[in-house]
């Protein structure tokens, strides 16, 4: 995202864990194929580019591994606020003198689709309302960002968030919300491998759906300011679960949940309602020794007493995630092959899981 922002003319400087951001002055509004195609949130520059500029060049994200991801949200809501967008050679070209506000009816909840519309309104002209929105704590954390930025933004968590468009935005300091996914991993391993655990630094608002489950599973949670306290002894129980837009179950947790009914005591039911081909991670589990059958959009997993240790491949972000938790409880050795999929959501995971007590290193 540094690269991308540098070359459209953002000073970008900061070390360890803050980053500075000077946008005075943008002379290349383009996010290049090179760059989106090693992250897709890349399109999120569309809006912005639009709204601040009038202009766009924006490579078309292209396939991801856990199916469709369409961006066709962010082109009808942009059109509805005066844009002119043409795609063509694997770009999406738009243009606008100024944006004007408009009343916009998501076909579906999108998370990246909220986010691109709301930043593009806040320098348009007039009000905005965006309905049916995504209600996911990371649209929130934006809008509180672009509100401490000057922005006047009503309503994000909730369905519909209304938006009076400013002439400009200043600068401000801004603390990202802690990463709830990345919690939810480290809390499914331990409910998977047992022991005792404190995470610090967390947000327990925005995981109640994961802890609920958690709990199911036989896990003993105590939840204090910022900090989670996670217990768990013996084989967790299975858990069925049923992923869905915030605040059902989260898509990204899916994988870790079925490294965990892998070993269940019974049987689970896993339905992914929101990406079609995410059940990759479920063959390479396979090979680990668990017992997992594909029924369309839903997994029935038998839980065993012992997986065993094998070479396999990560698939996607939070395939990898999954494949590691099941390599912690299985017997033998594992490697996970792939991990760059790994990297783009973990920081040091190896280290952080390793501190913990489990034999875990990087090896290439």
């Amino acid at each position: 995202m540094s690269k991308l922002l540098a070359q459209m003319g953002v000073e970008v400087s900061g070390k360890d864990d803050a980053i500075e951001l000077r946008a005075g002055k943008l002379t290349n509004p383009e996010a290049p194929y090179e760059l989106v195609k090693t992250m897709r949130a890349s399109v999120l520059v569309l809006g912005p580019l639009l709204a601040r500029t009038g202009r766009a060049r924006v490579s078309l994200p292209g396939g991801c591994a856990i199916g469709a991801r369409p961006v066709d949200q962010h082109l009808k809501g942009l059109q509805a606020m005066g844009a002119t967008i043409v795609v063509e050679h694997g770009y999406m070209e738009a243009r606008a003198e100024r944006l004007h506000g408009a009343r916009i009816v998501m076909d579906m909840v999108t998370v990246t689709g909220t986010e691109n519309l709301m930043l593009a309104a806040t320098l348009a002209e007039g009000t905005t309302l965006i309905e049916n929105a995504a209600r996911e704590p990371e649209v929130v954390d934006l809008a509180r960002c672009l509100v401490a930025m000057g922005a006047k933004i009503e309503g994000a968590g909730g369905a519909t968030i209304r938006i009076e468009g400013v002439r400009s935005l200043g600068g401000a300091a801004h603390r990202v919300m802690p990463d709830r996914i990345e919690t939810g991993t480290y809390l499914a391993a331990v409910t998977a491998t047992g022991g005792k655990v404190r995470l610090t630094d967390t947000a327990p608002d925005t995981l109640e759906a994961t802890l609920e489950k958690l709990r199911e599973a036989g896990a003993t949670i105590r939840i204090q300011d910022r900090q989670i306290e996670i217990e768990a002894t013996g084989q967790p129980n299975s858990v069925s679960i049923r992923t869905a837009p915030y605040p059902g179950f989260a898509t990204d947790m899916q994988a870790q949940f079925m490294a965990l009914a892998a070993i269940g005591n019974g049987t689970a039911v896993i339905t992914e309602t929101i990406f079609e081909n995410r059940f990759m991670h479920a063959l390479e589990l396979q090979r680990l020794g668990a017992e997992i059958a594909i029924q369309g959009n839903s997994a029935v997993v038998s839980g065993v007493p012992q997986l065993q240790g094998a070479t396999v491949m990560a698939t996607d972000l939070r395939a990898s995630a999954g494949l590691v938790i099941a390599a912690l409880i299985a017997d033998g050795e594992t490697l996970v092959d792939r991990i760059y999929h790994l990297d783009r959501g973990y920081e040091a995971l190896e280290t952080k899981l390793g501190a913990l007590g489990a034999r875990i290193e990087r090896v290439r």
